[in-house]
Parts: structure tokens; sequence; C-alpha cells
């Protein structure tokens, strides 16, 4: 199979509240995906005016990453039946995982891959961006990971096992 016959895999990265850690991983997933994924995030239950931490935006900068188009949304967005169809959906906080999920038009593959809220990281602002820094590498590692599977490995039927592995790395 060519890269032209694999088809694009969309990916919603979810938190609470949109704003760090599914962020992050959403411009680095349509920075490293190759063509092969379309990456989305959203929040449970984003605040009013919610937008991303400023944080996290300077951090993608700093490593090169376009934070074009990135905005906070709720996950509302993406349960309707004009939404693009996800293929896998990644919780990225603990709080969003144990949450009730709107119906996801497809059926999705779904994962959970925790990681620290950078938000709460304490200390002064260089501490804080390391914190964002950290959890930016995190967050890569993992996605470069999954960028690299064979087109196998990232069919329906084994997209929710290689997620949930890659998840307990």
């Amino acid at each position: 199979m060519s890269m032209t016959d694999t088809p694009i895999l969309n990916v919603l990265f979810l938190c609470t509240h949109n704003s760090a850690r599914s962020i992050l991983a959403e411009a680095v997933l349509n920075h490293i995906g190759k063509g092969r994924f379309k990456a989305f995030s959203a929040g449970s239950s984003p605040r009013d005016s919610q937008q991303p931490n400023p944080l996290a935006l300077a951090v993608l900068r700093e490593a090169g990453l376009s934070t074009d188009g990135l905005r906070s949304k709720s996950w509302d967005e993406f349960a309707g039946a004009s939404a693009p169809p996800m293929d896998l959906v990644i919780t990225v906080c603990d709080n969003a995982a144990g949450e009730a999920c709107p119906f996801w038009p497809g059926h999705p593959a779904t994962a959970h891959w925790g990681y620290a809220d950078p938000s709460d990281a304490p200390g002064n602002e260089e501490q804080r961006r390391a914190a964002f820094r950290g959890t930016l590498q995190a967050i890569r590692n993992r996605l470069e990971l999954l960028v690299s599977l064979p087109p196998e490995r990232l069919g329906k039927l084994r997209l929710q096992q290689t997620a949930r592995e890659l998840g307990a790395k």
C-alpha cells in the first residue's frame, strides 16, 4: 500500500479545558503527521472565553511548531453530524478520561494517554515554562511512535489496541 492509498486518520485529543495538553498534542501531530494524520483538540468543559494557555503557545513556537488556528473549544463541536468523523479519540488528562463522553459518530477507537497538567506547575515563569516543555516532549515522544507505525497497525480493527499500547509506554 503506497502513501497515497493510506487514508488520513482524524485524531481528536480531549482534555477538560482544552488549553494546554490537548492543544500541545494537536499542534505536534499536525506537524509530524506526514499527511497521514489530521489532529483536532477539544475540552469537556472549557471555561467561557477559554483560550490556549500562553505558555503552551510559547513552547510550541520555541519548538518551531505552528500555533495557527489553535483555539479552545468544546467537544460538542465534534459530536454533531457535520463534524469530521474521528478515527481515534485520545484523552490526555485524567479528568476527561473519567467523564461521560458524547456519542462520537463512526465509533472511533479510544485511548487514554495521561499527562500531568503543566498549568498546575509551581514556581516562577521559567520553572512553569520548563514544565510545559517537558509535557510537550512527552507528548511528542508518544506521537512519534504513533506516526512511525506501519499502515497495518493503524487499520480500524487494530487502531484501538495500538493506541492503548502506546498509552501504557
